[in-house]
């Protein structure tokens, strides 16, 4: 089994949106994870894919990772999979794009279920939920494990950067959280697990406990 991870940037905030496709017991099958601006481009991105979309998550509820989503949802009809502790952000959403000067979209149908330990099939595998507050109340990361002699993988949002941290002054946000979460659920990963961020280019884990200025091993 092979699975495959592409990035790609959108909007002017350049927020990671991630495309996971591999070749599924039934054929080729998509995740599409932080559906969060210019749906155009995200529909087509699947499109091209050849893969069927099995579903829609988020790591967390900020405009910026969830802005795109209903009108994903017009033409896949699936809910948006979320941590119930960002359900205020979800609600919200119209209003806090309005308040950083973004166009307001339409709140997506969610389901609130992406609980710590939840176990996600895919593609004949399983991707494991971890809950990693601090940037949010309910900011998680998707962990891959290992494949092919490839390296594991965390798709962790803006939990952490390559050489920062996601930003704890947005409501809910708390640092010694972000920090405990960090600590205790990302460095503990193998040194060689691949960490693909929010925004920005992806990291290891061992890199950013040798080198992040913002929480030490």
């Amino acid at each position: 089994m092979s699975w495959k991870i592409d990035v790609q940037p959108v909007g002017p905030l350049q927020m990671n949106s991630v495309l996971l496709t591999a070749d599924g017991p039934a054929g080729p099958e998509a995740l599409l994870i932080d559906p969060g601006e210019e749906p155009a481009k995200l529909l087509a991105w699947v499109k091209d894919s050849a893969c069927t979309l099995k579903g829609l998550l988020c790591t967390h509820a900020h405009f910026d990772h969830i802005g795109a989503a209903a009108a994903v949802q017009k033409v896949h009809d699936l809910p948006l999979r979320c941590h119930p502790d960002d359900l205020r952000l979800v609600e919200n959403l119209p209003v806090a794009q309005a308040a950083y000067g973004f166009p307001a979209t339409q709140v997506p149908h969610c389901t609130f279920d992406l609980a710590e330990g939840l176990k996600i099939p895919f593609a004949g595998g399983e991707i494991s939920v971890h809950h990693v507050p601090g940037h949010s109340p309910g900011q998680v990361m998707f962990l891959m494990p290992n494949q092919d002699h490839d390296p594991g993988c965390a798709i962790v949002g803006d939990c952490i950067f390559a050489g920062s941290v996601g930003r704890t002054d947005l409501p809910g946000g708390d640092f010694p959280t972000l920090e405990k979460s960090i600590r205790e659920r990302i460095y503990t990963l193998p040194d060689e697990t691949v960490i693909v961020c929010g925004h920005g280019p992806d990291t290891t884990v061992g890199r950013e406990k040798a080198s992040n200025p913002f929480v030490r091993p």
